[in-house]
């Protein structure tokens, strides 16, 4: 399925910028090209992603997970968008889709990948400057309340 298909019928100039900025976000993931990604963050963005602490405040200490991250990722990631739907009025934004994260780590047996797993995101974003701007980002696996296990074999 292609993750740029509009959600809606006849989606808005924002959801189009919204979406373009979206997928050099992707690009700039899967390149691991951490100036052009963080492009997309507020300075005081508020982050809730899968290896941190409770959460993350600031532009800058959410690039130090990214360079963790790259550094121990051997090539380059895949990462594939679906789903994704955004709402849009004004300044303010919001969006949802499903990412499948699929990577090598740098000590990995050859015989595959070292990561292939599902997560959720939702954002919001600001019309800063005439640029989307990604202020609140939230990423998250389903979790297995039976066992309190990431549940990460869930396909879409």
């Amino acid at each position: 399925m292609q993750p740029w298909v509009p959600a809606t019928a006849s989606p808005t100039r924002e959801d189009a910028q919204i979406r373009d900025r979206m997928g050099a976000l992707a690009q700039a993931l899967r390149a691991k090209d951490i100036n052009a990604l963080m492009a997309h963050y507020a300075p005081d963005v508020v982050v809730f992603d899968l290896p941190m602490a409770l959460q993350c405040r600031g532009a800058d200490a959410y690039r130090k997970n990214f360079e963790a991250w790259f550094a121990a990722v051997q090539g380059p990631i895949d990462y594939e968008m679906r789903d994704l739907r955004i709402t849009a009025d004004g300044d303010i934004a919001f969006y949802h889709y499903l990412a499948r994260v699929k990577s090598s780590r740098k000590n990995a047996p050859k015989t595959g990948y070292w990561a292939d797993y599902w997560v959720r995101v939702t954002a919001g974003c600001r019309k800063m400057n005439g640029r989307w701007m990604v202020t609140h980002e939230h990423i998250s696996v389903p979790l297995d309340m039976a066992t309190t296990q990431a549940a990460r074999d869930l396909q879409p």
